[in-house]
């Protein structure tokens, strides 16, 4: 029995060979050229059509020394074989490897069958090759417009799909007035600030009717014939959002909702924000210090770093209702002062800033919605590396022969947070009731002063004061928040003791009558009452593997077009690499490096594209990526980085000769794994990057599939190991990445998926029943993880042997380490 028949079983095939050859004859046209966005291998989306500007691909000519790529609205490319007319608007001739990453923003377009075209001819010693046939293919927003998505029953928030490769969205609210109002946002939620701020009636709050459209940037250039890129996608249609009335009671916090929904458990089991989160919250009431209790209409966010709520990093604007979610465009609404509270109840509030409003000690706090844009990132900062290592050299993508036009960036405040390495890490957040405040004391005490420990004040004037305000006596930090039960006589009656003691002429300030603006109490107070801070955490980073291969493609050792395999990052010269859109993320630098611990970048690029052609030579290489927010303040703008993967650049195994048929190199014989100590009954055997204990009647058998190295049989030949090398899970959840092995093979079994801790570290444990060669096989295989990198451990046997080699299999993993 083959030691990796379950690897044909399921679809992991080794890799073929392909024979070069070259003749005095004109080299044909290439052929295969193809769109794709992460894989070459991966299936042609419907119609061609494409959410965000491909990469291409092609068969590699046999002896090609290099290609020429070129894009057009029009698939007759010019009237002559070599016309560039005013429909080619990318053309590059310095391709080596049968490849393309265009770094530009095409429009969103479509046509009859297509609007835009693709072509490549390849450069050869005998000459240049004629043109390929065309490419067709378009651009659209995929899917075409966002749709709602669950708010948990929170009441003022909106929430929708996010789409991928759009930088930003705009909502238009059509109930305001004049036709509505836009707003653009950078995350995937909206509040109803508009709605909800200072109203509470249901005619008002109870219905909201939206729209709402896809954004992208165009700072990675157009097309050089200046063809107009939109920046929008289309509209959707009118979605109804239907709010529940508000009701009074304690304040309490409830989500962050962004791309996921976060209750803020302290377990840290919930996932990280990909975008800012909406915050929302329910009640009005909050206890004071002293025991009295306050109420507001009006609220703030408020983010810090630390549990105590003392190092304050973020700040939101002064809304009303139970929601606020960060806008980097537009400003915060106004706050009316004491005189026009009452027209503000009777219109909808407008734009145009809140200034500074005052902490509950006397602070100026402003709102990040408020803050100035920040300056996009044109050069990448220089990584920390050790004593005497040189910085990266900065490449530059593919250079086109006509530049593209660089659009201009639109950034907004900097209402972003920086990533941080949830679960390990994250933000503490609370809402703080806010209440107007007389810019001059409504009264003052008066002689004989009050005690501390009494309900009663001696003022100076009563007429101010009626039953139910809520007050402050004194100056902040000795000052005391408490609400009116009695007026008359001179006095006013608390309804709880006064923490400090206050003498004649300490001011005594109702909130709720305008002027400025106050939070109620100190945030270290408001976070140390039970409930009321939660945390949550942020951390996006682009995704540059499957669980089950990196999105690598290029000319492979043996002289075909591939991409990456679970098993296999081989290429002859330069690769493509892609990645997924980062939330957030605007531009993208990708660094790679010849070690990885620590990583020591000898090389990077900045790109706004999804992918990247690598300028490597021989070896092995390793490379990460990482975004760019630029709702992040100037010069700290870096997101996450990728996991690390690694890939190798082999020499070719095969060469021209006479111009005759190529002629390949034999690969050298597989030889058995070096032994080391291991149990009696068992022996060491030393893989790449891992050691296992194998039974001592088991032997070495050399596979004929050149992706497998490691493999051992039984000596009735019912049962084998083997393991393998492949990429990293690629930032999923471990739940997440045994769904999508469970998925993946799903085609060819029907597996068992779950996740075990191992002496190698935590894994996915499959478990199926596939039929091959006439034979019932069952399969055992273990996906450990191993950081930018996964080693499978697969046991099979034929049916019948299962049970008796079960056993073995279990001896076998508990001594797989690695080294």
């Amino acid at each position: 029995m083959r030691a990796v028949r379950i690897l044909a079983l399921f679809a992991l095939a080794a890799i073929s060979l392909a024979v070069g050859s070259a003749s005095a004859a004109a080299p044909a046209a290439p052929t295969g050229l193809h769109g794709f966005l992460l894989r070459a291998d991966e299936p042609a989306p419907a119609g061609n059509s494409f959410g965000r500007t491909p990469s291409f691909a092609w068969d590699p000519v046999p002896g090609a020394t290099g290609y020429e790529f070129q894009l057009s609205t029009s698939n007759t490319f010019g009237s002559g074989d070599n016309a560039a007319d005013n429909a080619i608007f990318y053309d590059t001739n310095s391709l080596q490897s049968p490849v393309a990453a265009p770094p530009l923003v095409l429009p969103w377009i479509t046509g009859a069958p297509h609007a835009l075209y693709a072509r490549v001819r390849a450069t050869t010693a005998d000459g240049v090759s004629p043109w390929s046939a065309d490419y067709g293919f378009d651009l659209a927003p995929n899917p075409a417009y966002p749709t709602p998505l669950p708010t948990q029953g929170d009441a003022g928030i909106l929430r929708w799909t996010p789409i991928e490769g759009a930088d930003a969205y705009q909502v238009w609210l059509v109930d305001l007035p004049s036709g509505g109002k836009l707003v653009k946002t950078r995350t995937n939620v909206l509040d109803e600030r508009e709605f909800y701020t200072f109203h509470g009636s249901p005619q008002w709050i109870g219905s909201v009717r939206w729209r709402v459209r896809a954004v992208r940037s165009v700072e990675g250039g157009a097309p050089a014939n200046h063809l107009p890129v939109s920046s929008y996608g289309p509209w959707s249609p009118i979605y109804k959002s239907t709010n529940p009335a508000l009701t009074p009671g304690p304040l309490a916090l409830s989500h962050t909702i962004s791309d996921v929904v976060e209750s803020g458990t302290a377990s840290h089991s919930q996932p990280a924000h990909k975008l800012m989160p909406a915050f929302t919250w329910s009640g009005n009431r909050v206890t004071l210090p002293n025991g009295s209790q306050a109420s507001a209409e009006l609220f703030r966010v408020e983010v810090f770093s630390d549990r105590q709520c003392l190092n304050m990093v973020y700040a939101g604007p002064v809304v009303g209702g139970q929601s606020w979610a960060p806008r980097a465009f537009g400003g915060s609404i106004h706050l009316p002062d004491a005189s026009s509270l009452g027209a503000a109840r009777a219109n909808f509030p407008s734009d145009g800033g809140q200034g500074s409003t005052l902490t509950y000690d006397g602070t100026l706090l402003g709102s990040v919605e408020d803050t100035n844009p920040a300056t996009p990132t044109t050069a990448a900062p220089p990584d920390a590396s050790p004593a005497g290592a040189s910085q990266a050299v900065t490449s530059p993508p593919d250079a086109a022969t006509f530049p593209a036009v660089a659009g201009t960036a639109s950034l907004g405040a900097q209402v972003d947070l920086w990533d941080t390495y949830w679960p390990d890490s994250g933000y503490y957040w609370t809402v703080m009731p806010v209440a107007p405040a007389l810019a001059s004391a409504n009264s003052s005490v008066v002689a004989p002063g009050a005690s501390k420990g009494s309900a009663i004040v001696p003022v100076s004037d009563t007429s101010s004061f009626v039953t139910g305000e809520t007050v402050t006596v004194g100056v902040a930090p000795s000052s005391d928040t408490a609400t009116i039960t009695g007026v008359g006589n001179g006095l006013l009656t608390l309804n709880a003791p006064l923490a400090f003691g206050h003498v004649p002429g300490d001011p005594i300030v109702i909130l709720g009558g305008g002027g400025g603006y106050q939070d109620v109490m100190l945030p270290e107070d408001l976070c140390g009452e039970t409930g009321l801070r939660h945390e949550f955490g942020v951390w996006s980073e682009p995704t540059v593997a499957s669980p089950l291969a990196p999105f690598v493609t290029g000319l492979s050792s043996t002289g075909k077009l591939t991409s990456a395999t679970q098993t296999s990052s081989q290429f002859y010269g330069r690769p493509l690499v892609a990645w997924t859109p980062a939330l957030r993320a605007e531009k993208y630098e990708i660094e790679w490096a010849t070690s990885n611990k620590p990583f020591v970048a000898v090389g990077n690029m900045l790109t706004t594209s999804t992918s990247a052609i690598l300028p490597l030579t021989t070896g092995d290489w390793y490379y990460r990526v990482r975004g760019f927010d630029y709702n992040l303040p100037t010069g700290a703008q870096q997101m996450a980085w990728s996991d690390v993967q690694e890939l190798t650049i082999s020499k070719p195994t095969f060469k021209l000769v006479e111009k005759a048929a190529g002629k390949w190199t034999a690969p050298k014989a597989k030889t058995a794994p070096k032994k080391r100590s291991a149990p009696s009954g068992l022996r060491r055997m030393t893989g790449d990057g891992f050691s296992m204990s194998i039974p001592t009647g088991w032997t070495f058998a050399a596979p004929k599939d050149s992706i497998v190295t490691f493999a051992y049989a039984n000596r009735q030949k019912t049962a084998t190991v083997n393991v393998l090398k492949g990429g990293g899970r690629a930032g999923r959840t471990y739940d997440q990445w045994a769904a999508d092995l469970k998925q993946q093979y799903s085609a060819t079994a029907k597996p068992t998926t779950a996740v075990v801790s191992l002496a190698a570290g935590k894994a996915i444990r499959l478990t199926a029943t596939a039929t091959g060669s006439g034979h019932v096989l069952h399969v055992l295989q273990y996906f450990v993880d191993a950081g930018a990198v996964t080693y499978t451990v697969t046991f099979e046997a034929k049916d019948g042997s299962y049970a008796a080699n079960a056993p073995q299999f279990a001896k076998m993993i508990a001594g797989f380490t690695r080294r």
